[in-house]
């Protein structure tokens, strides 16, 4: 999967909002130790230090909570959790800066980060839903927050610079997502819940249909709707499997199923 380089971005954001702050009135402490707070949190950023950097973007928007150092401290800080591996503080970050901050000129960012850190949960995801983990449920929601996270970088703002990454990581969430309902209708399948094979199948042709679990799905629902004894259903599932995958194996299984 094809990533931004995220610090890059970071330094260059953070470039422009302190070129911004350098027209600020000086005369005042207060701008003045913002200033440090920010550019000591900055550095650290920028040299992998994101402990200290959190510490101190912490510090500024505790200390200071308005003006462009605190908005930029917002955004940074959500970069910083995401780097130090602290998802789970990031979204929240990211949350909070969009709530505060929702027209801001780099809000596509706090999106794109807030996906970033949702996506960051799919390994472990990909191994509690192919394993039929208990927490299938709240693992697939990182998937679902994850690519509503992306899909508003892409539909709010095409012409962002996170706009092409995103829809590439949406395609490859939808794919997954397609996958883990399919793994459900497989469970039930296998444990003879033919009923709940069919539904779960179903739902995987109606919300996933331009994802290869398709294919799959339509044979399941053929073959629980043969187990069930509803040949018209059956045979309507399979009419639809040979028109779009004509070359599919599963074919001659559903096929040898009805004749037994």
């Amino acid at each position: 999967m094809p990533s931004i380089n995220l610090r890059r971005i970071a330094a260059v954001t953070a470039t422009a909002i302190l070129a911004g702050c350098s027209t600020l009135k000086r005369s005042g402490n207060s701008n003045e130790s913002a200033a440090h707070f920010y550019r000591d949190g900055l550095y650290a950023l920028t040299h992998g230090d994101y402990s200290r950097a959190i510490k101190n973007f912490q510090t500024l928007n505790a200390r200071f909570p308005y003006g462009a150092y605190a908005e930029q401290a917002q955004i940074d800080i959500a970069y910083a959790y995401y780097k130090d591996s602290h998802p789970n503080e990031a979204i929240d970050a990211a949350d909070r800066f969009i709530r505060l901050h929702p027209t801001y000129q780099y809000v596509d960012y706090a999106y794109y980060l807030k996906g970033l850190a949702n996506f960051g949960f799919h390994h472990s995801t990909l191994s509690n839903l192919f394993s039929g983990h208990s927490r299938t449920r709240r693992d697939t929601k990182r998937l679902v927050d994850a690519y509503d996270a992306f899909r508003v970088v892409v539909n709010r703002f095409p012409r962002s610079r996170y706009a092409a990454d995103s829809r590439k990581r949406m395609d490859y969430l939808l794919n997954l997502m397609a996958k883990s309902q399919l793994n459900i209708a497989q469970y039930y399948y296998k444990r003879g819940a033919y009923v709940a094979a069919a539904s779960r199948a179903k739902y995987v042709i109606e919300h996933y249909s331009r994802t290869p679990a398709v294919e799959e799905a339509l044979a399941i629902q053929a073959m629980a709707y043969e187990k069930m004894g509803m040949k018209q259903l059956a045979d309507d599932s399979l009419r639809v499997l040979e028109l779009n995958f004509p070359d599919s194996h599963y074919i001659g299984q559903i096929r040898a199923l009805a004749a037994g």
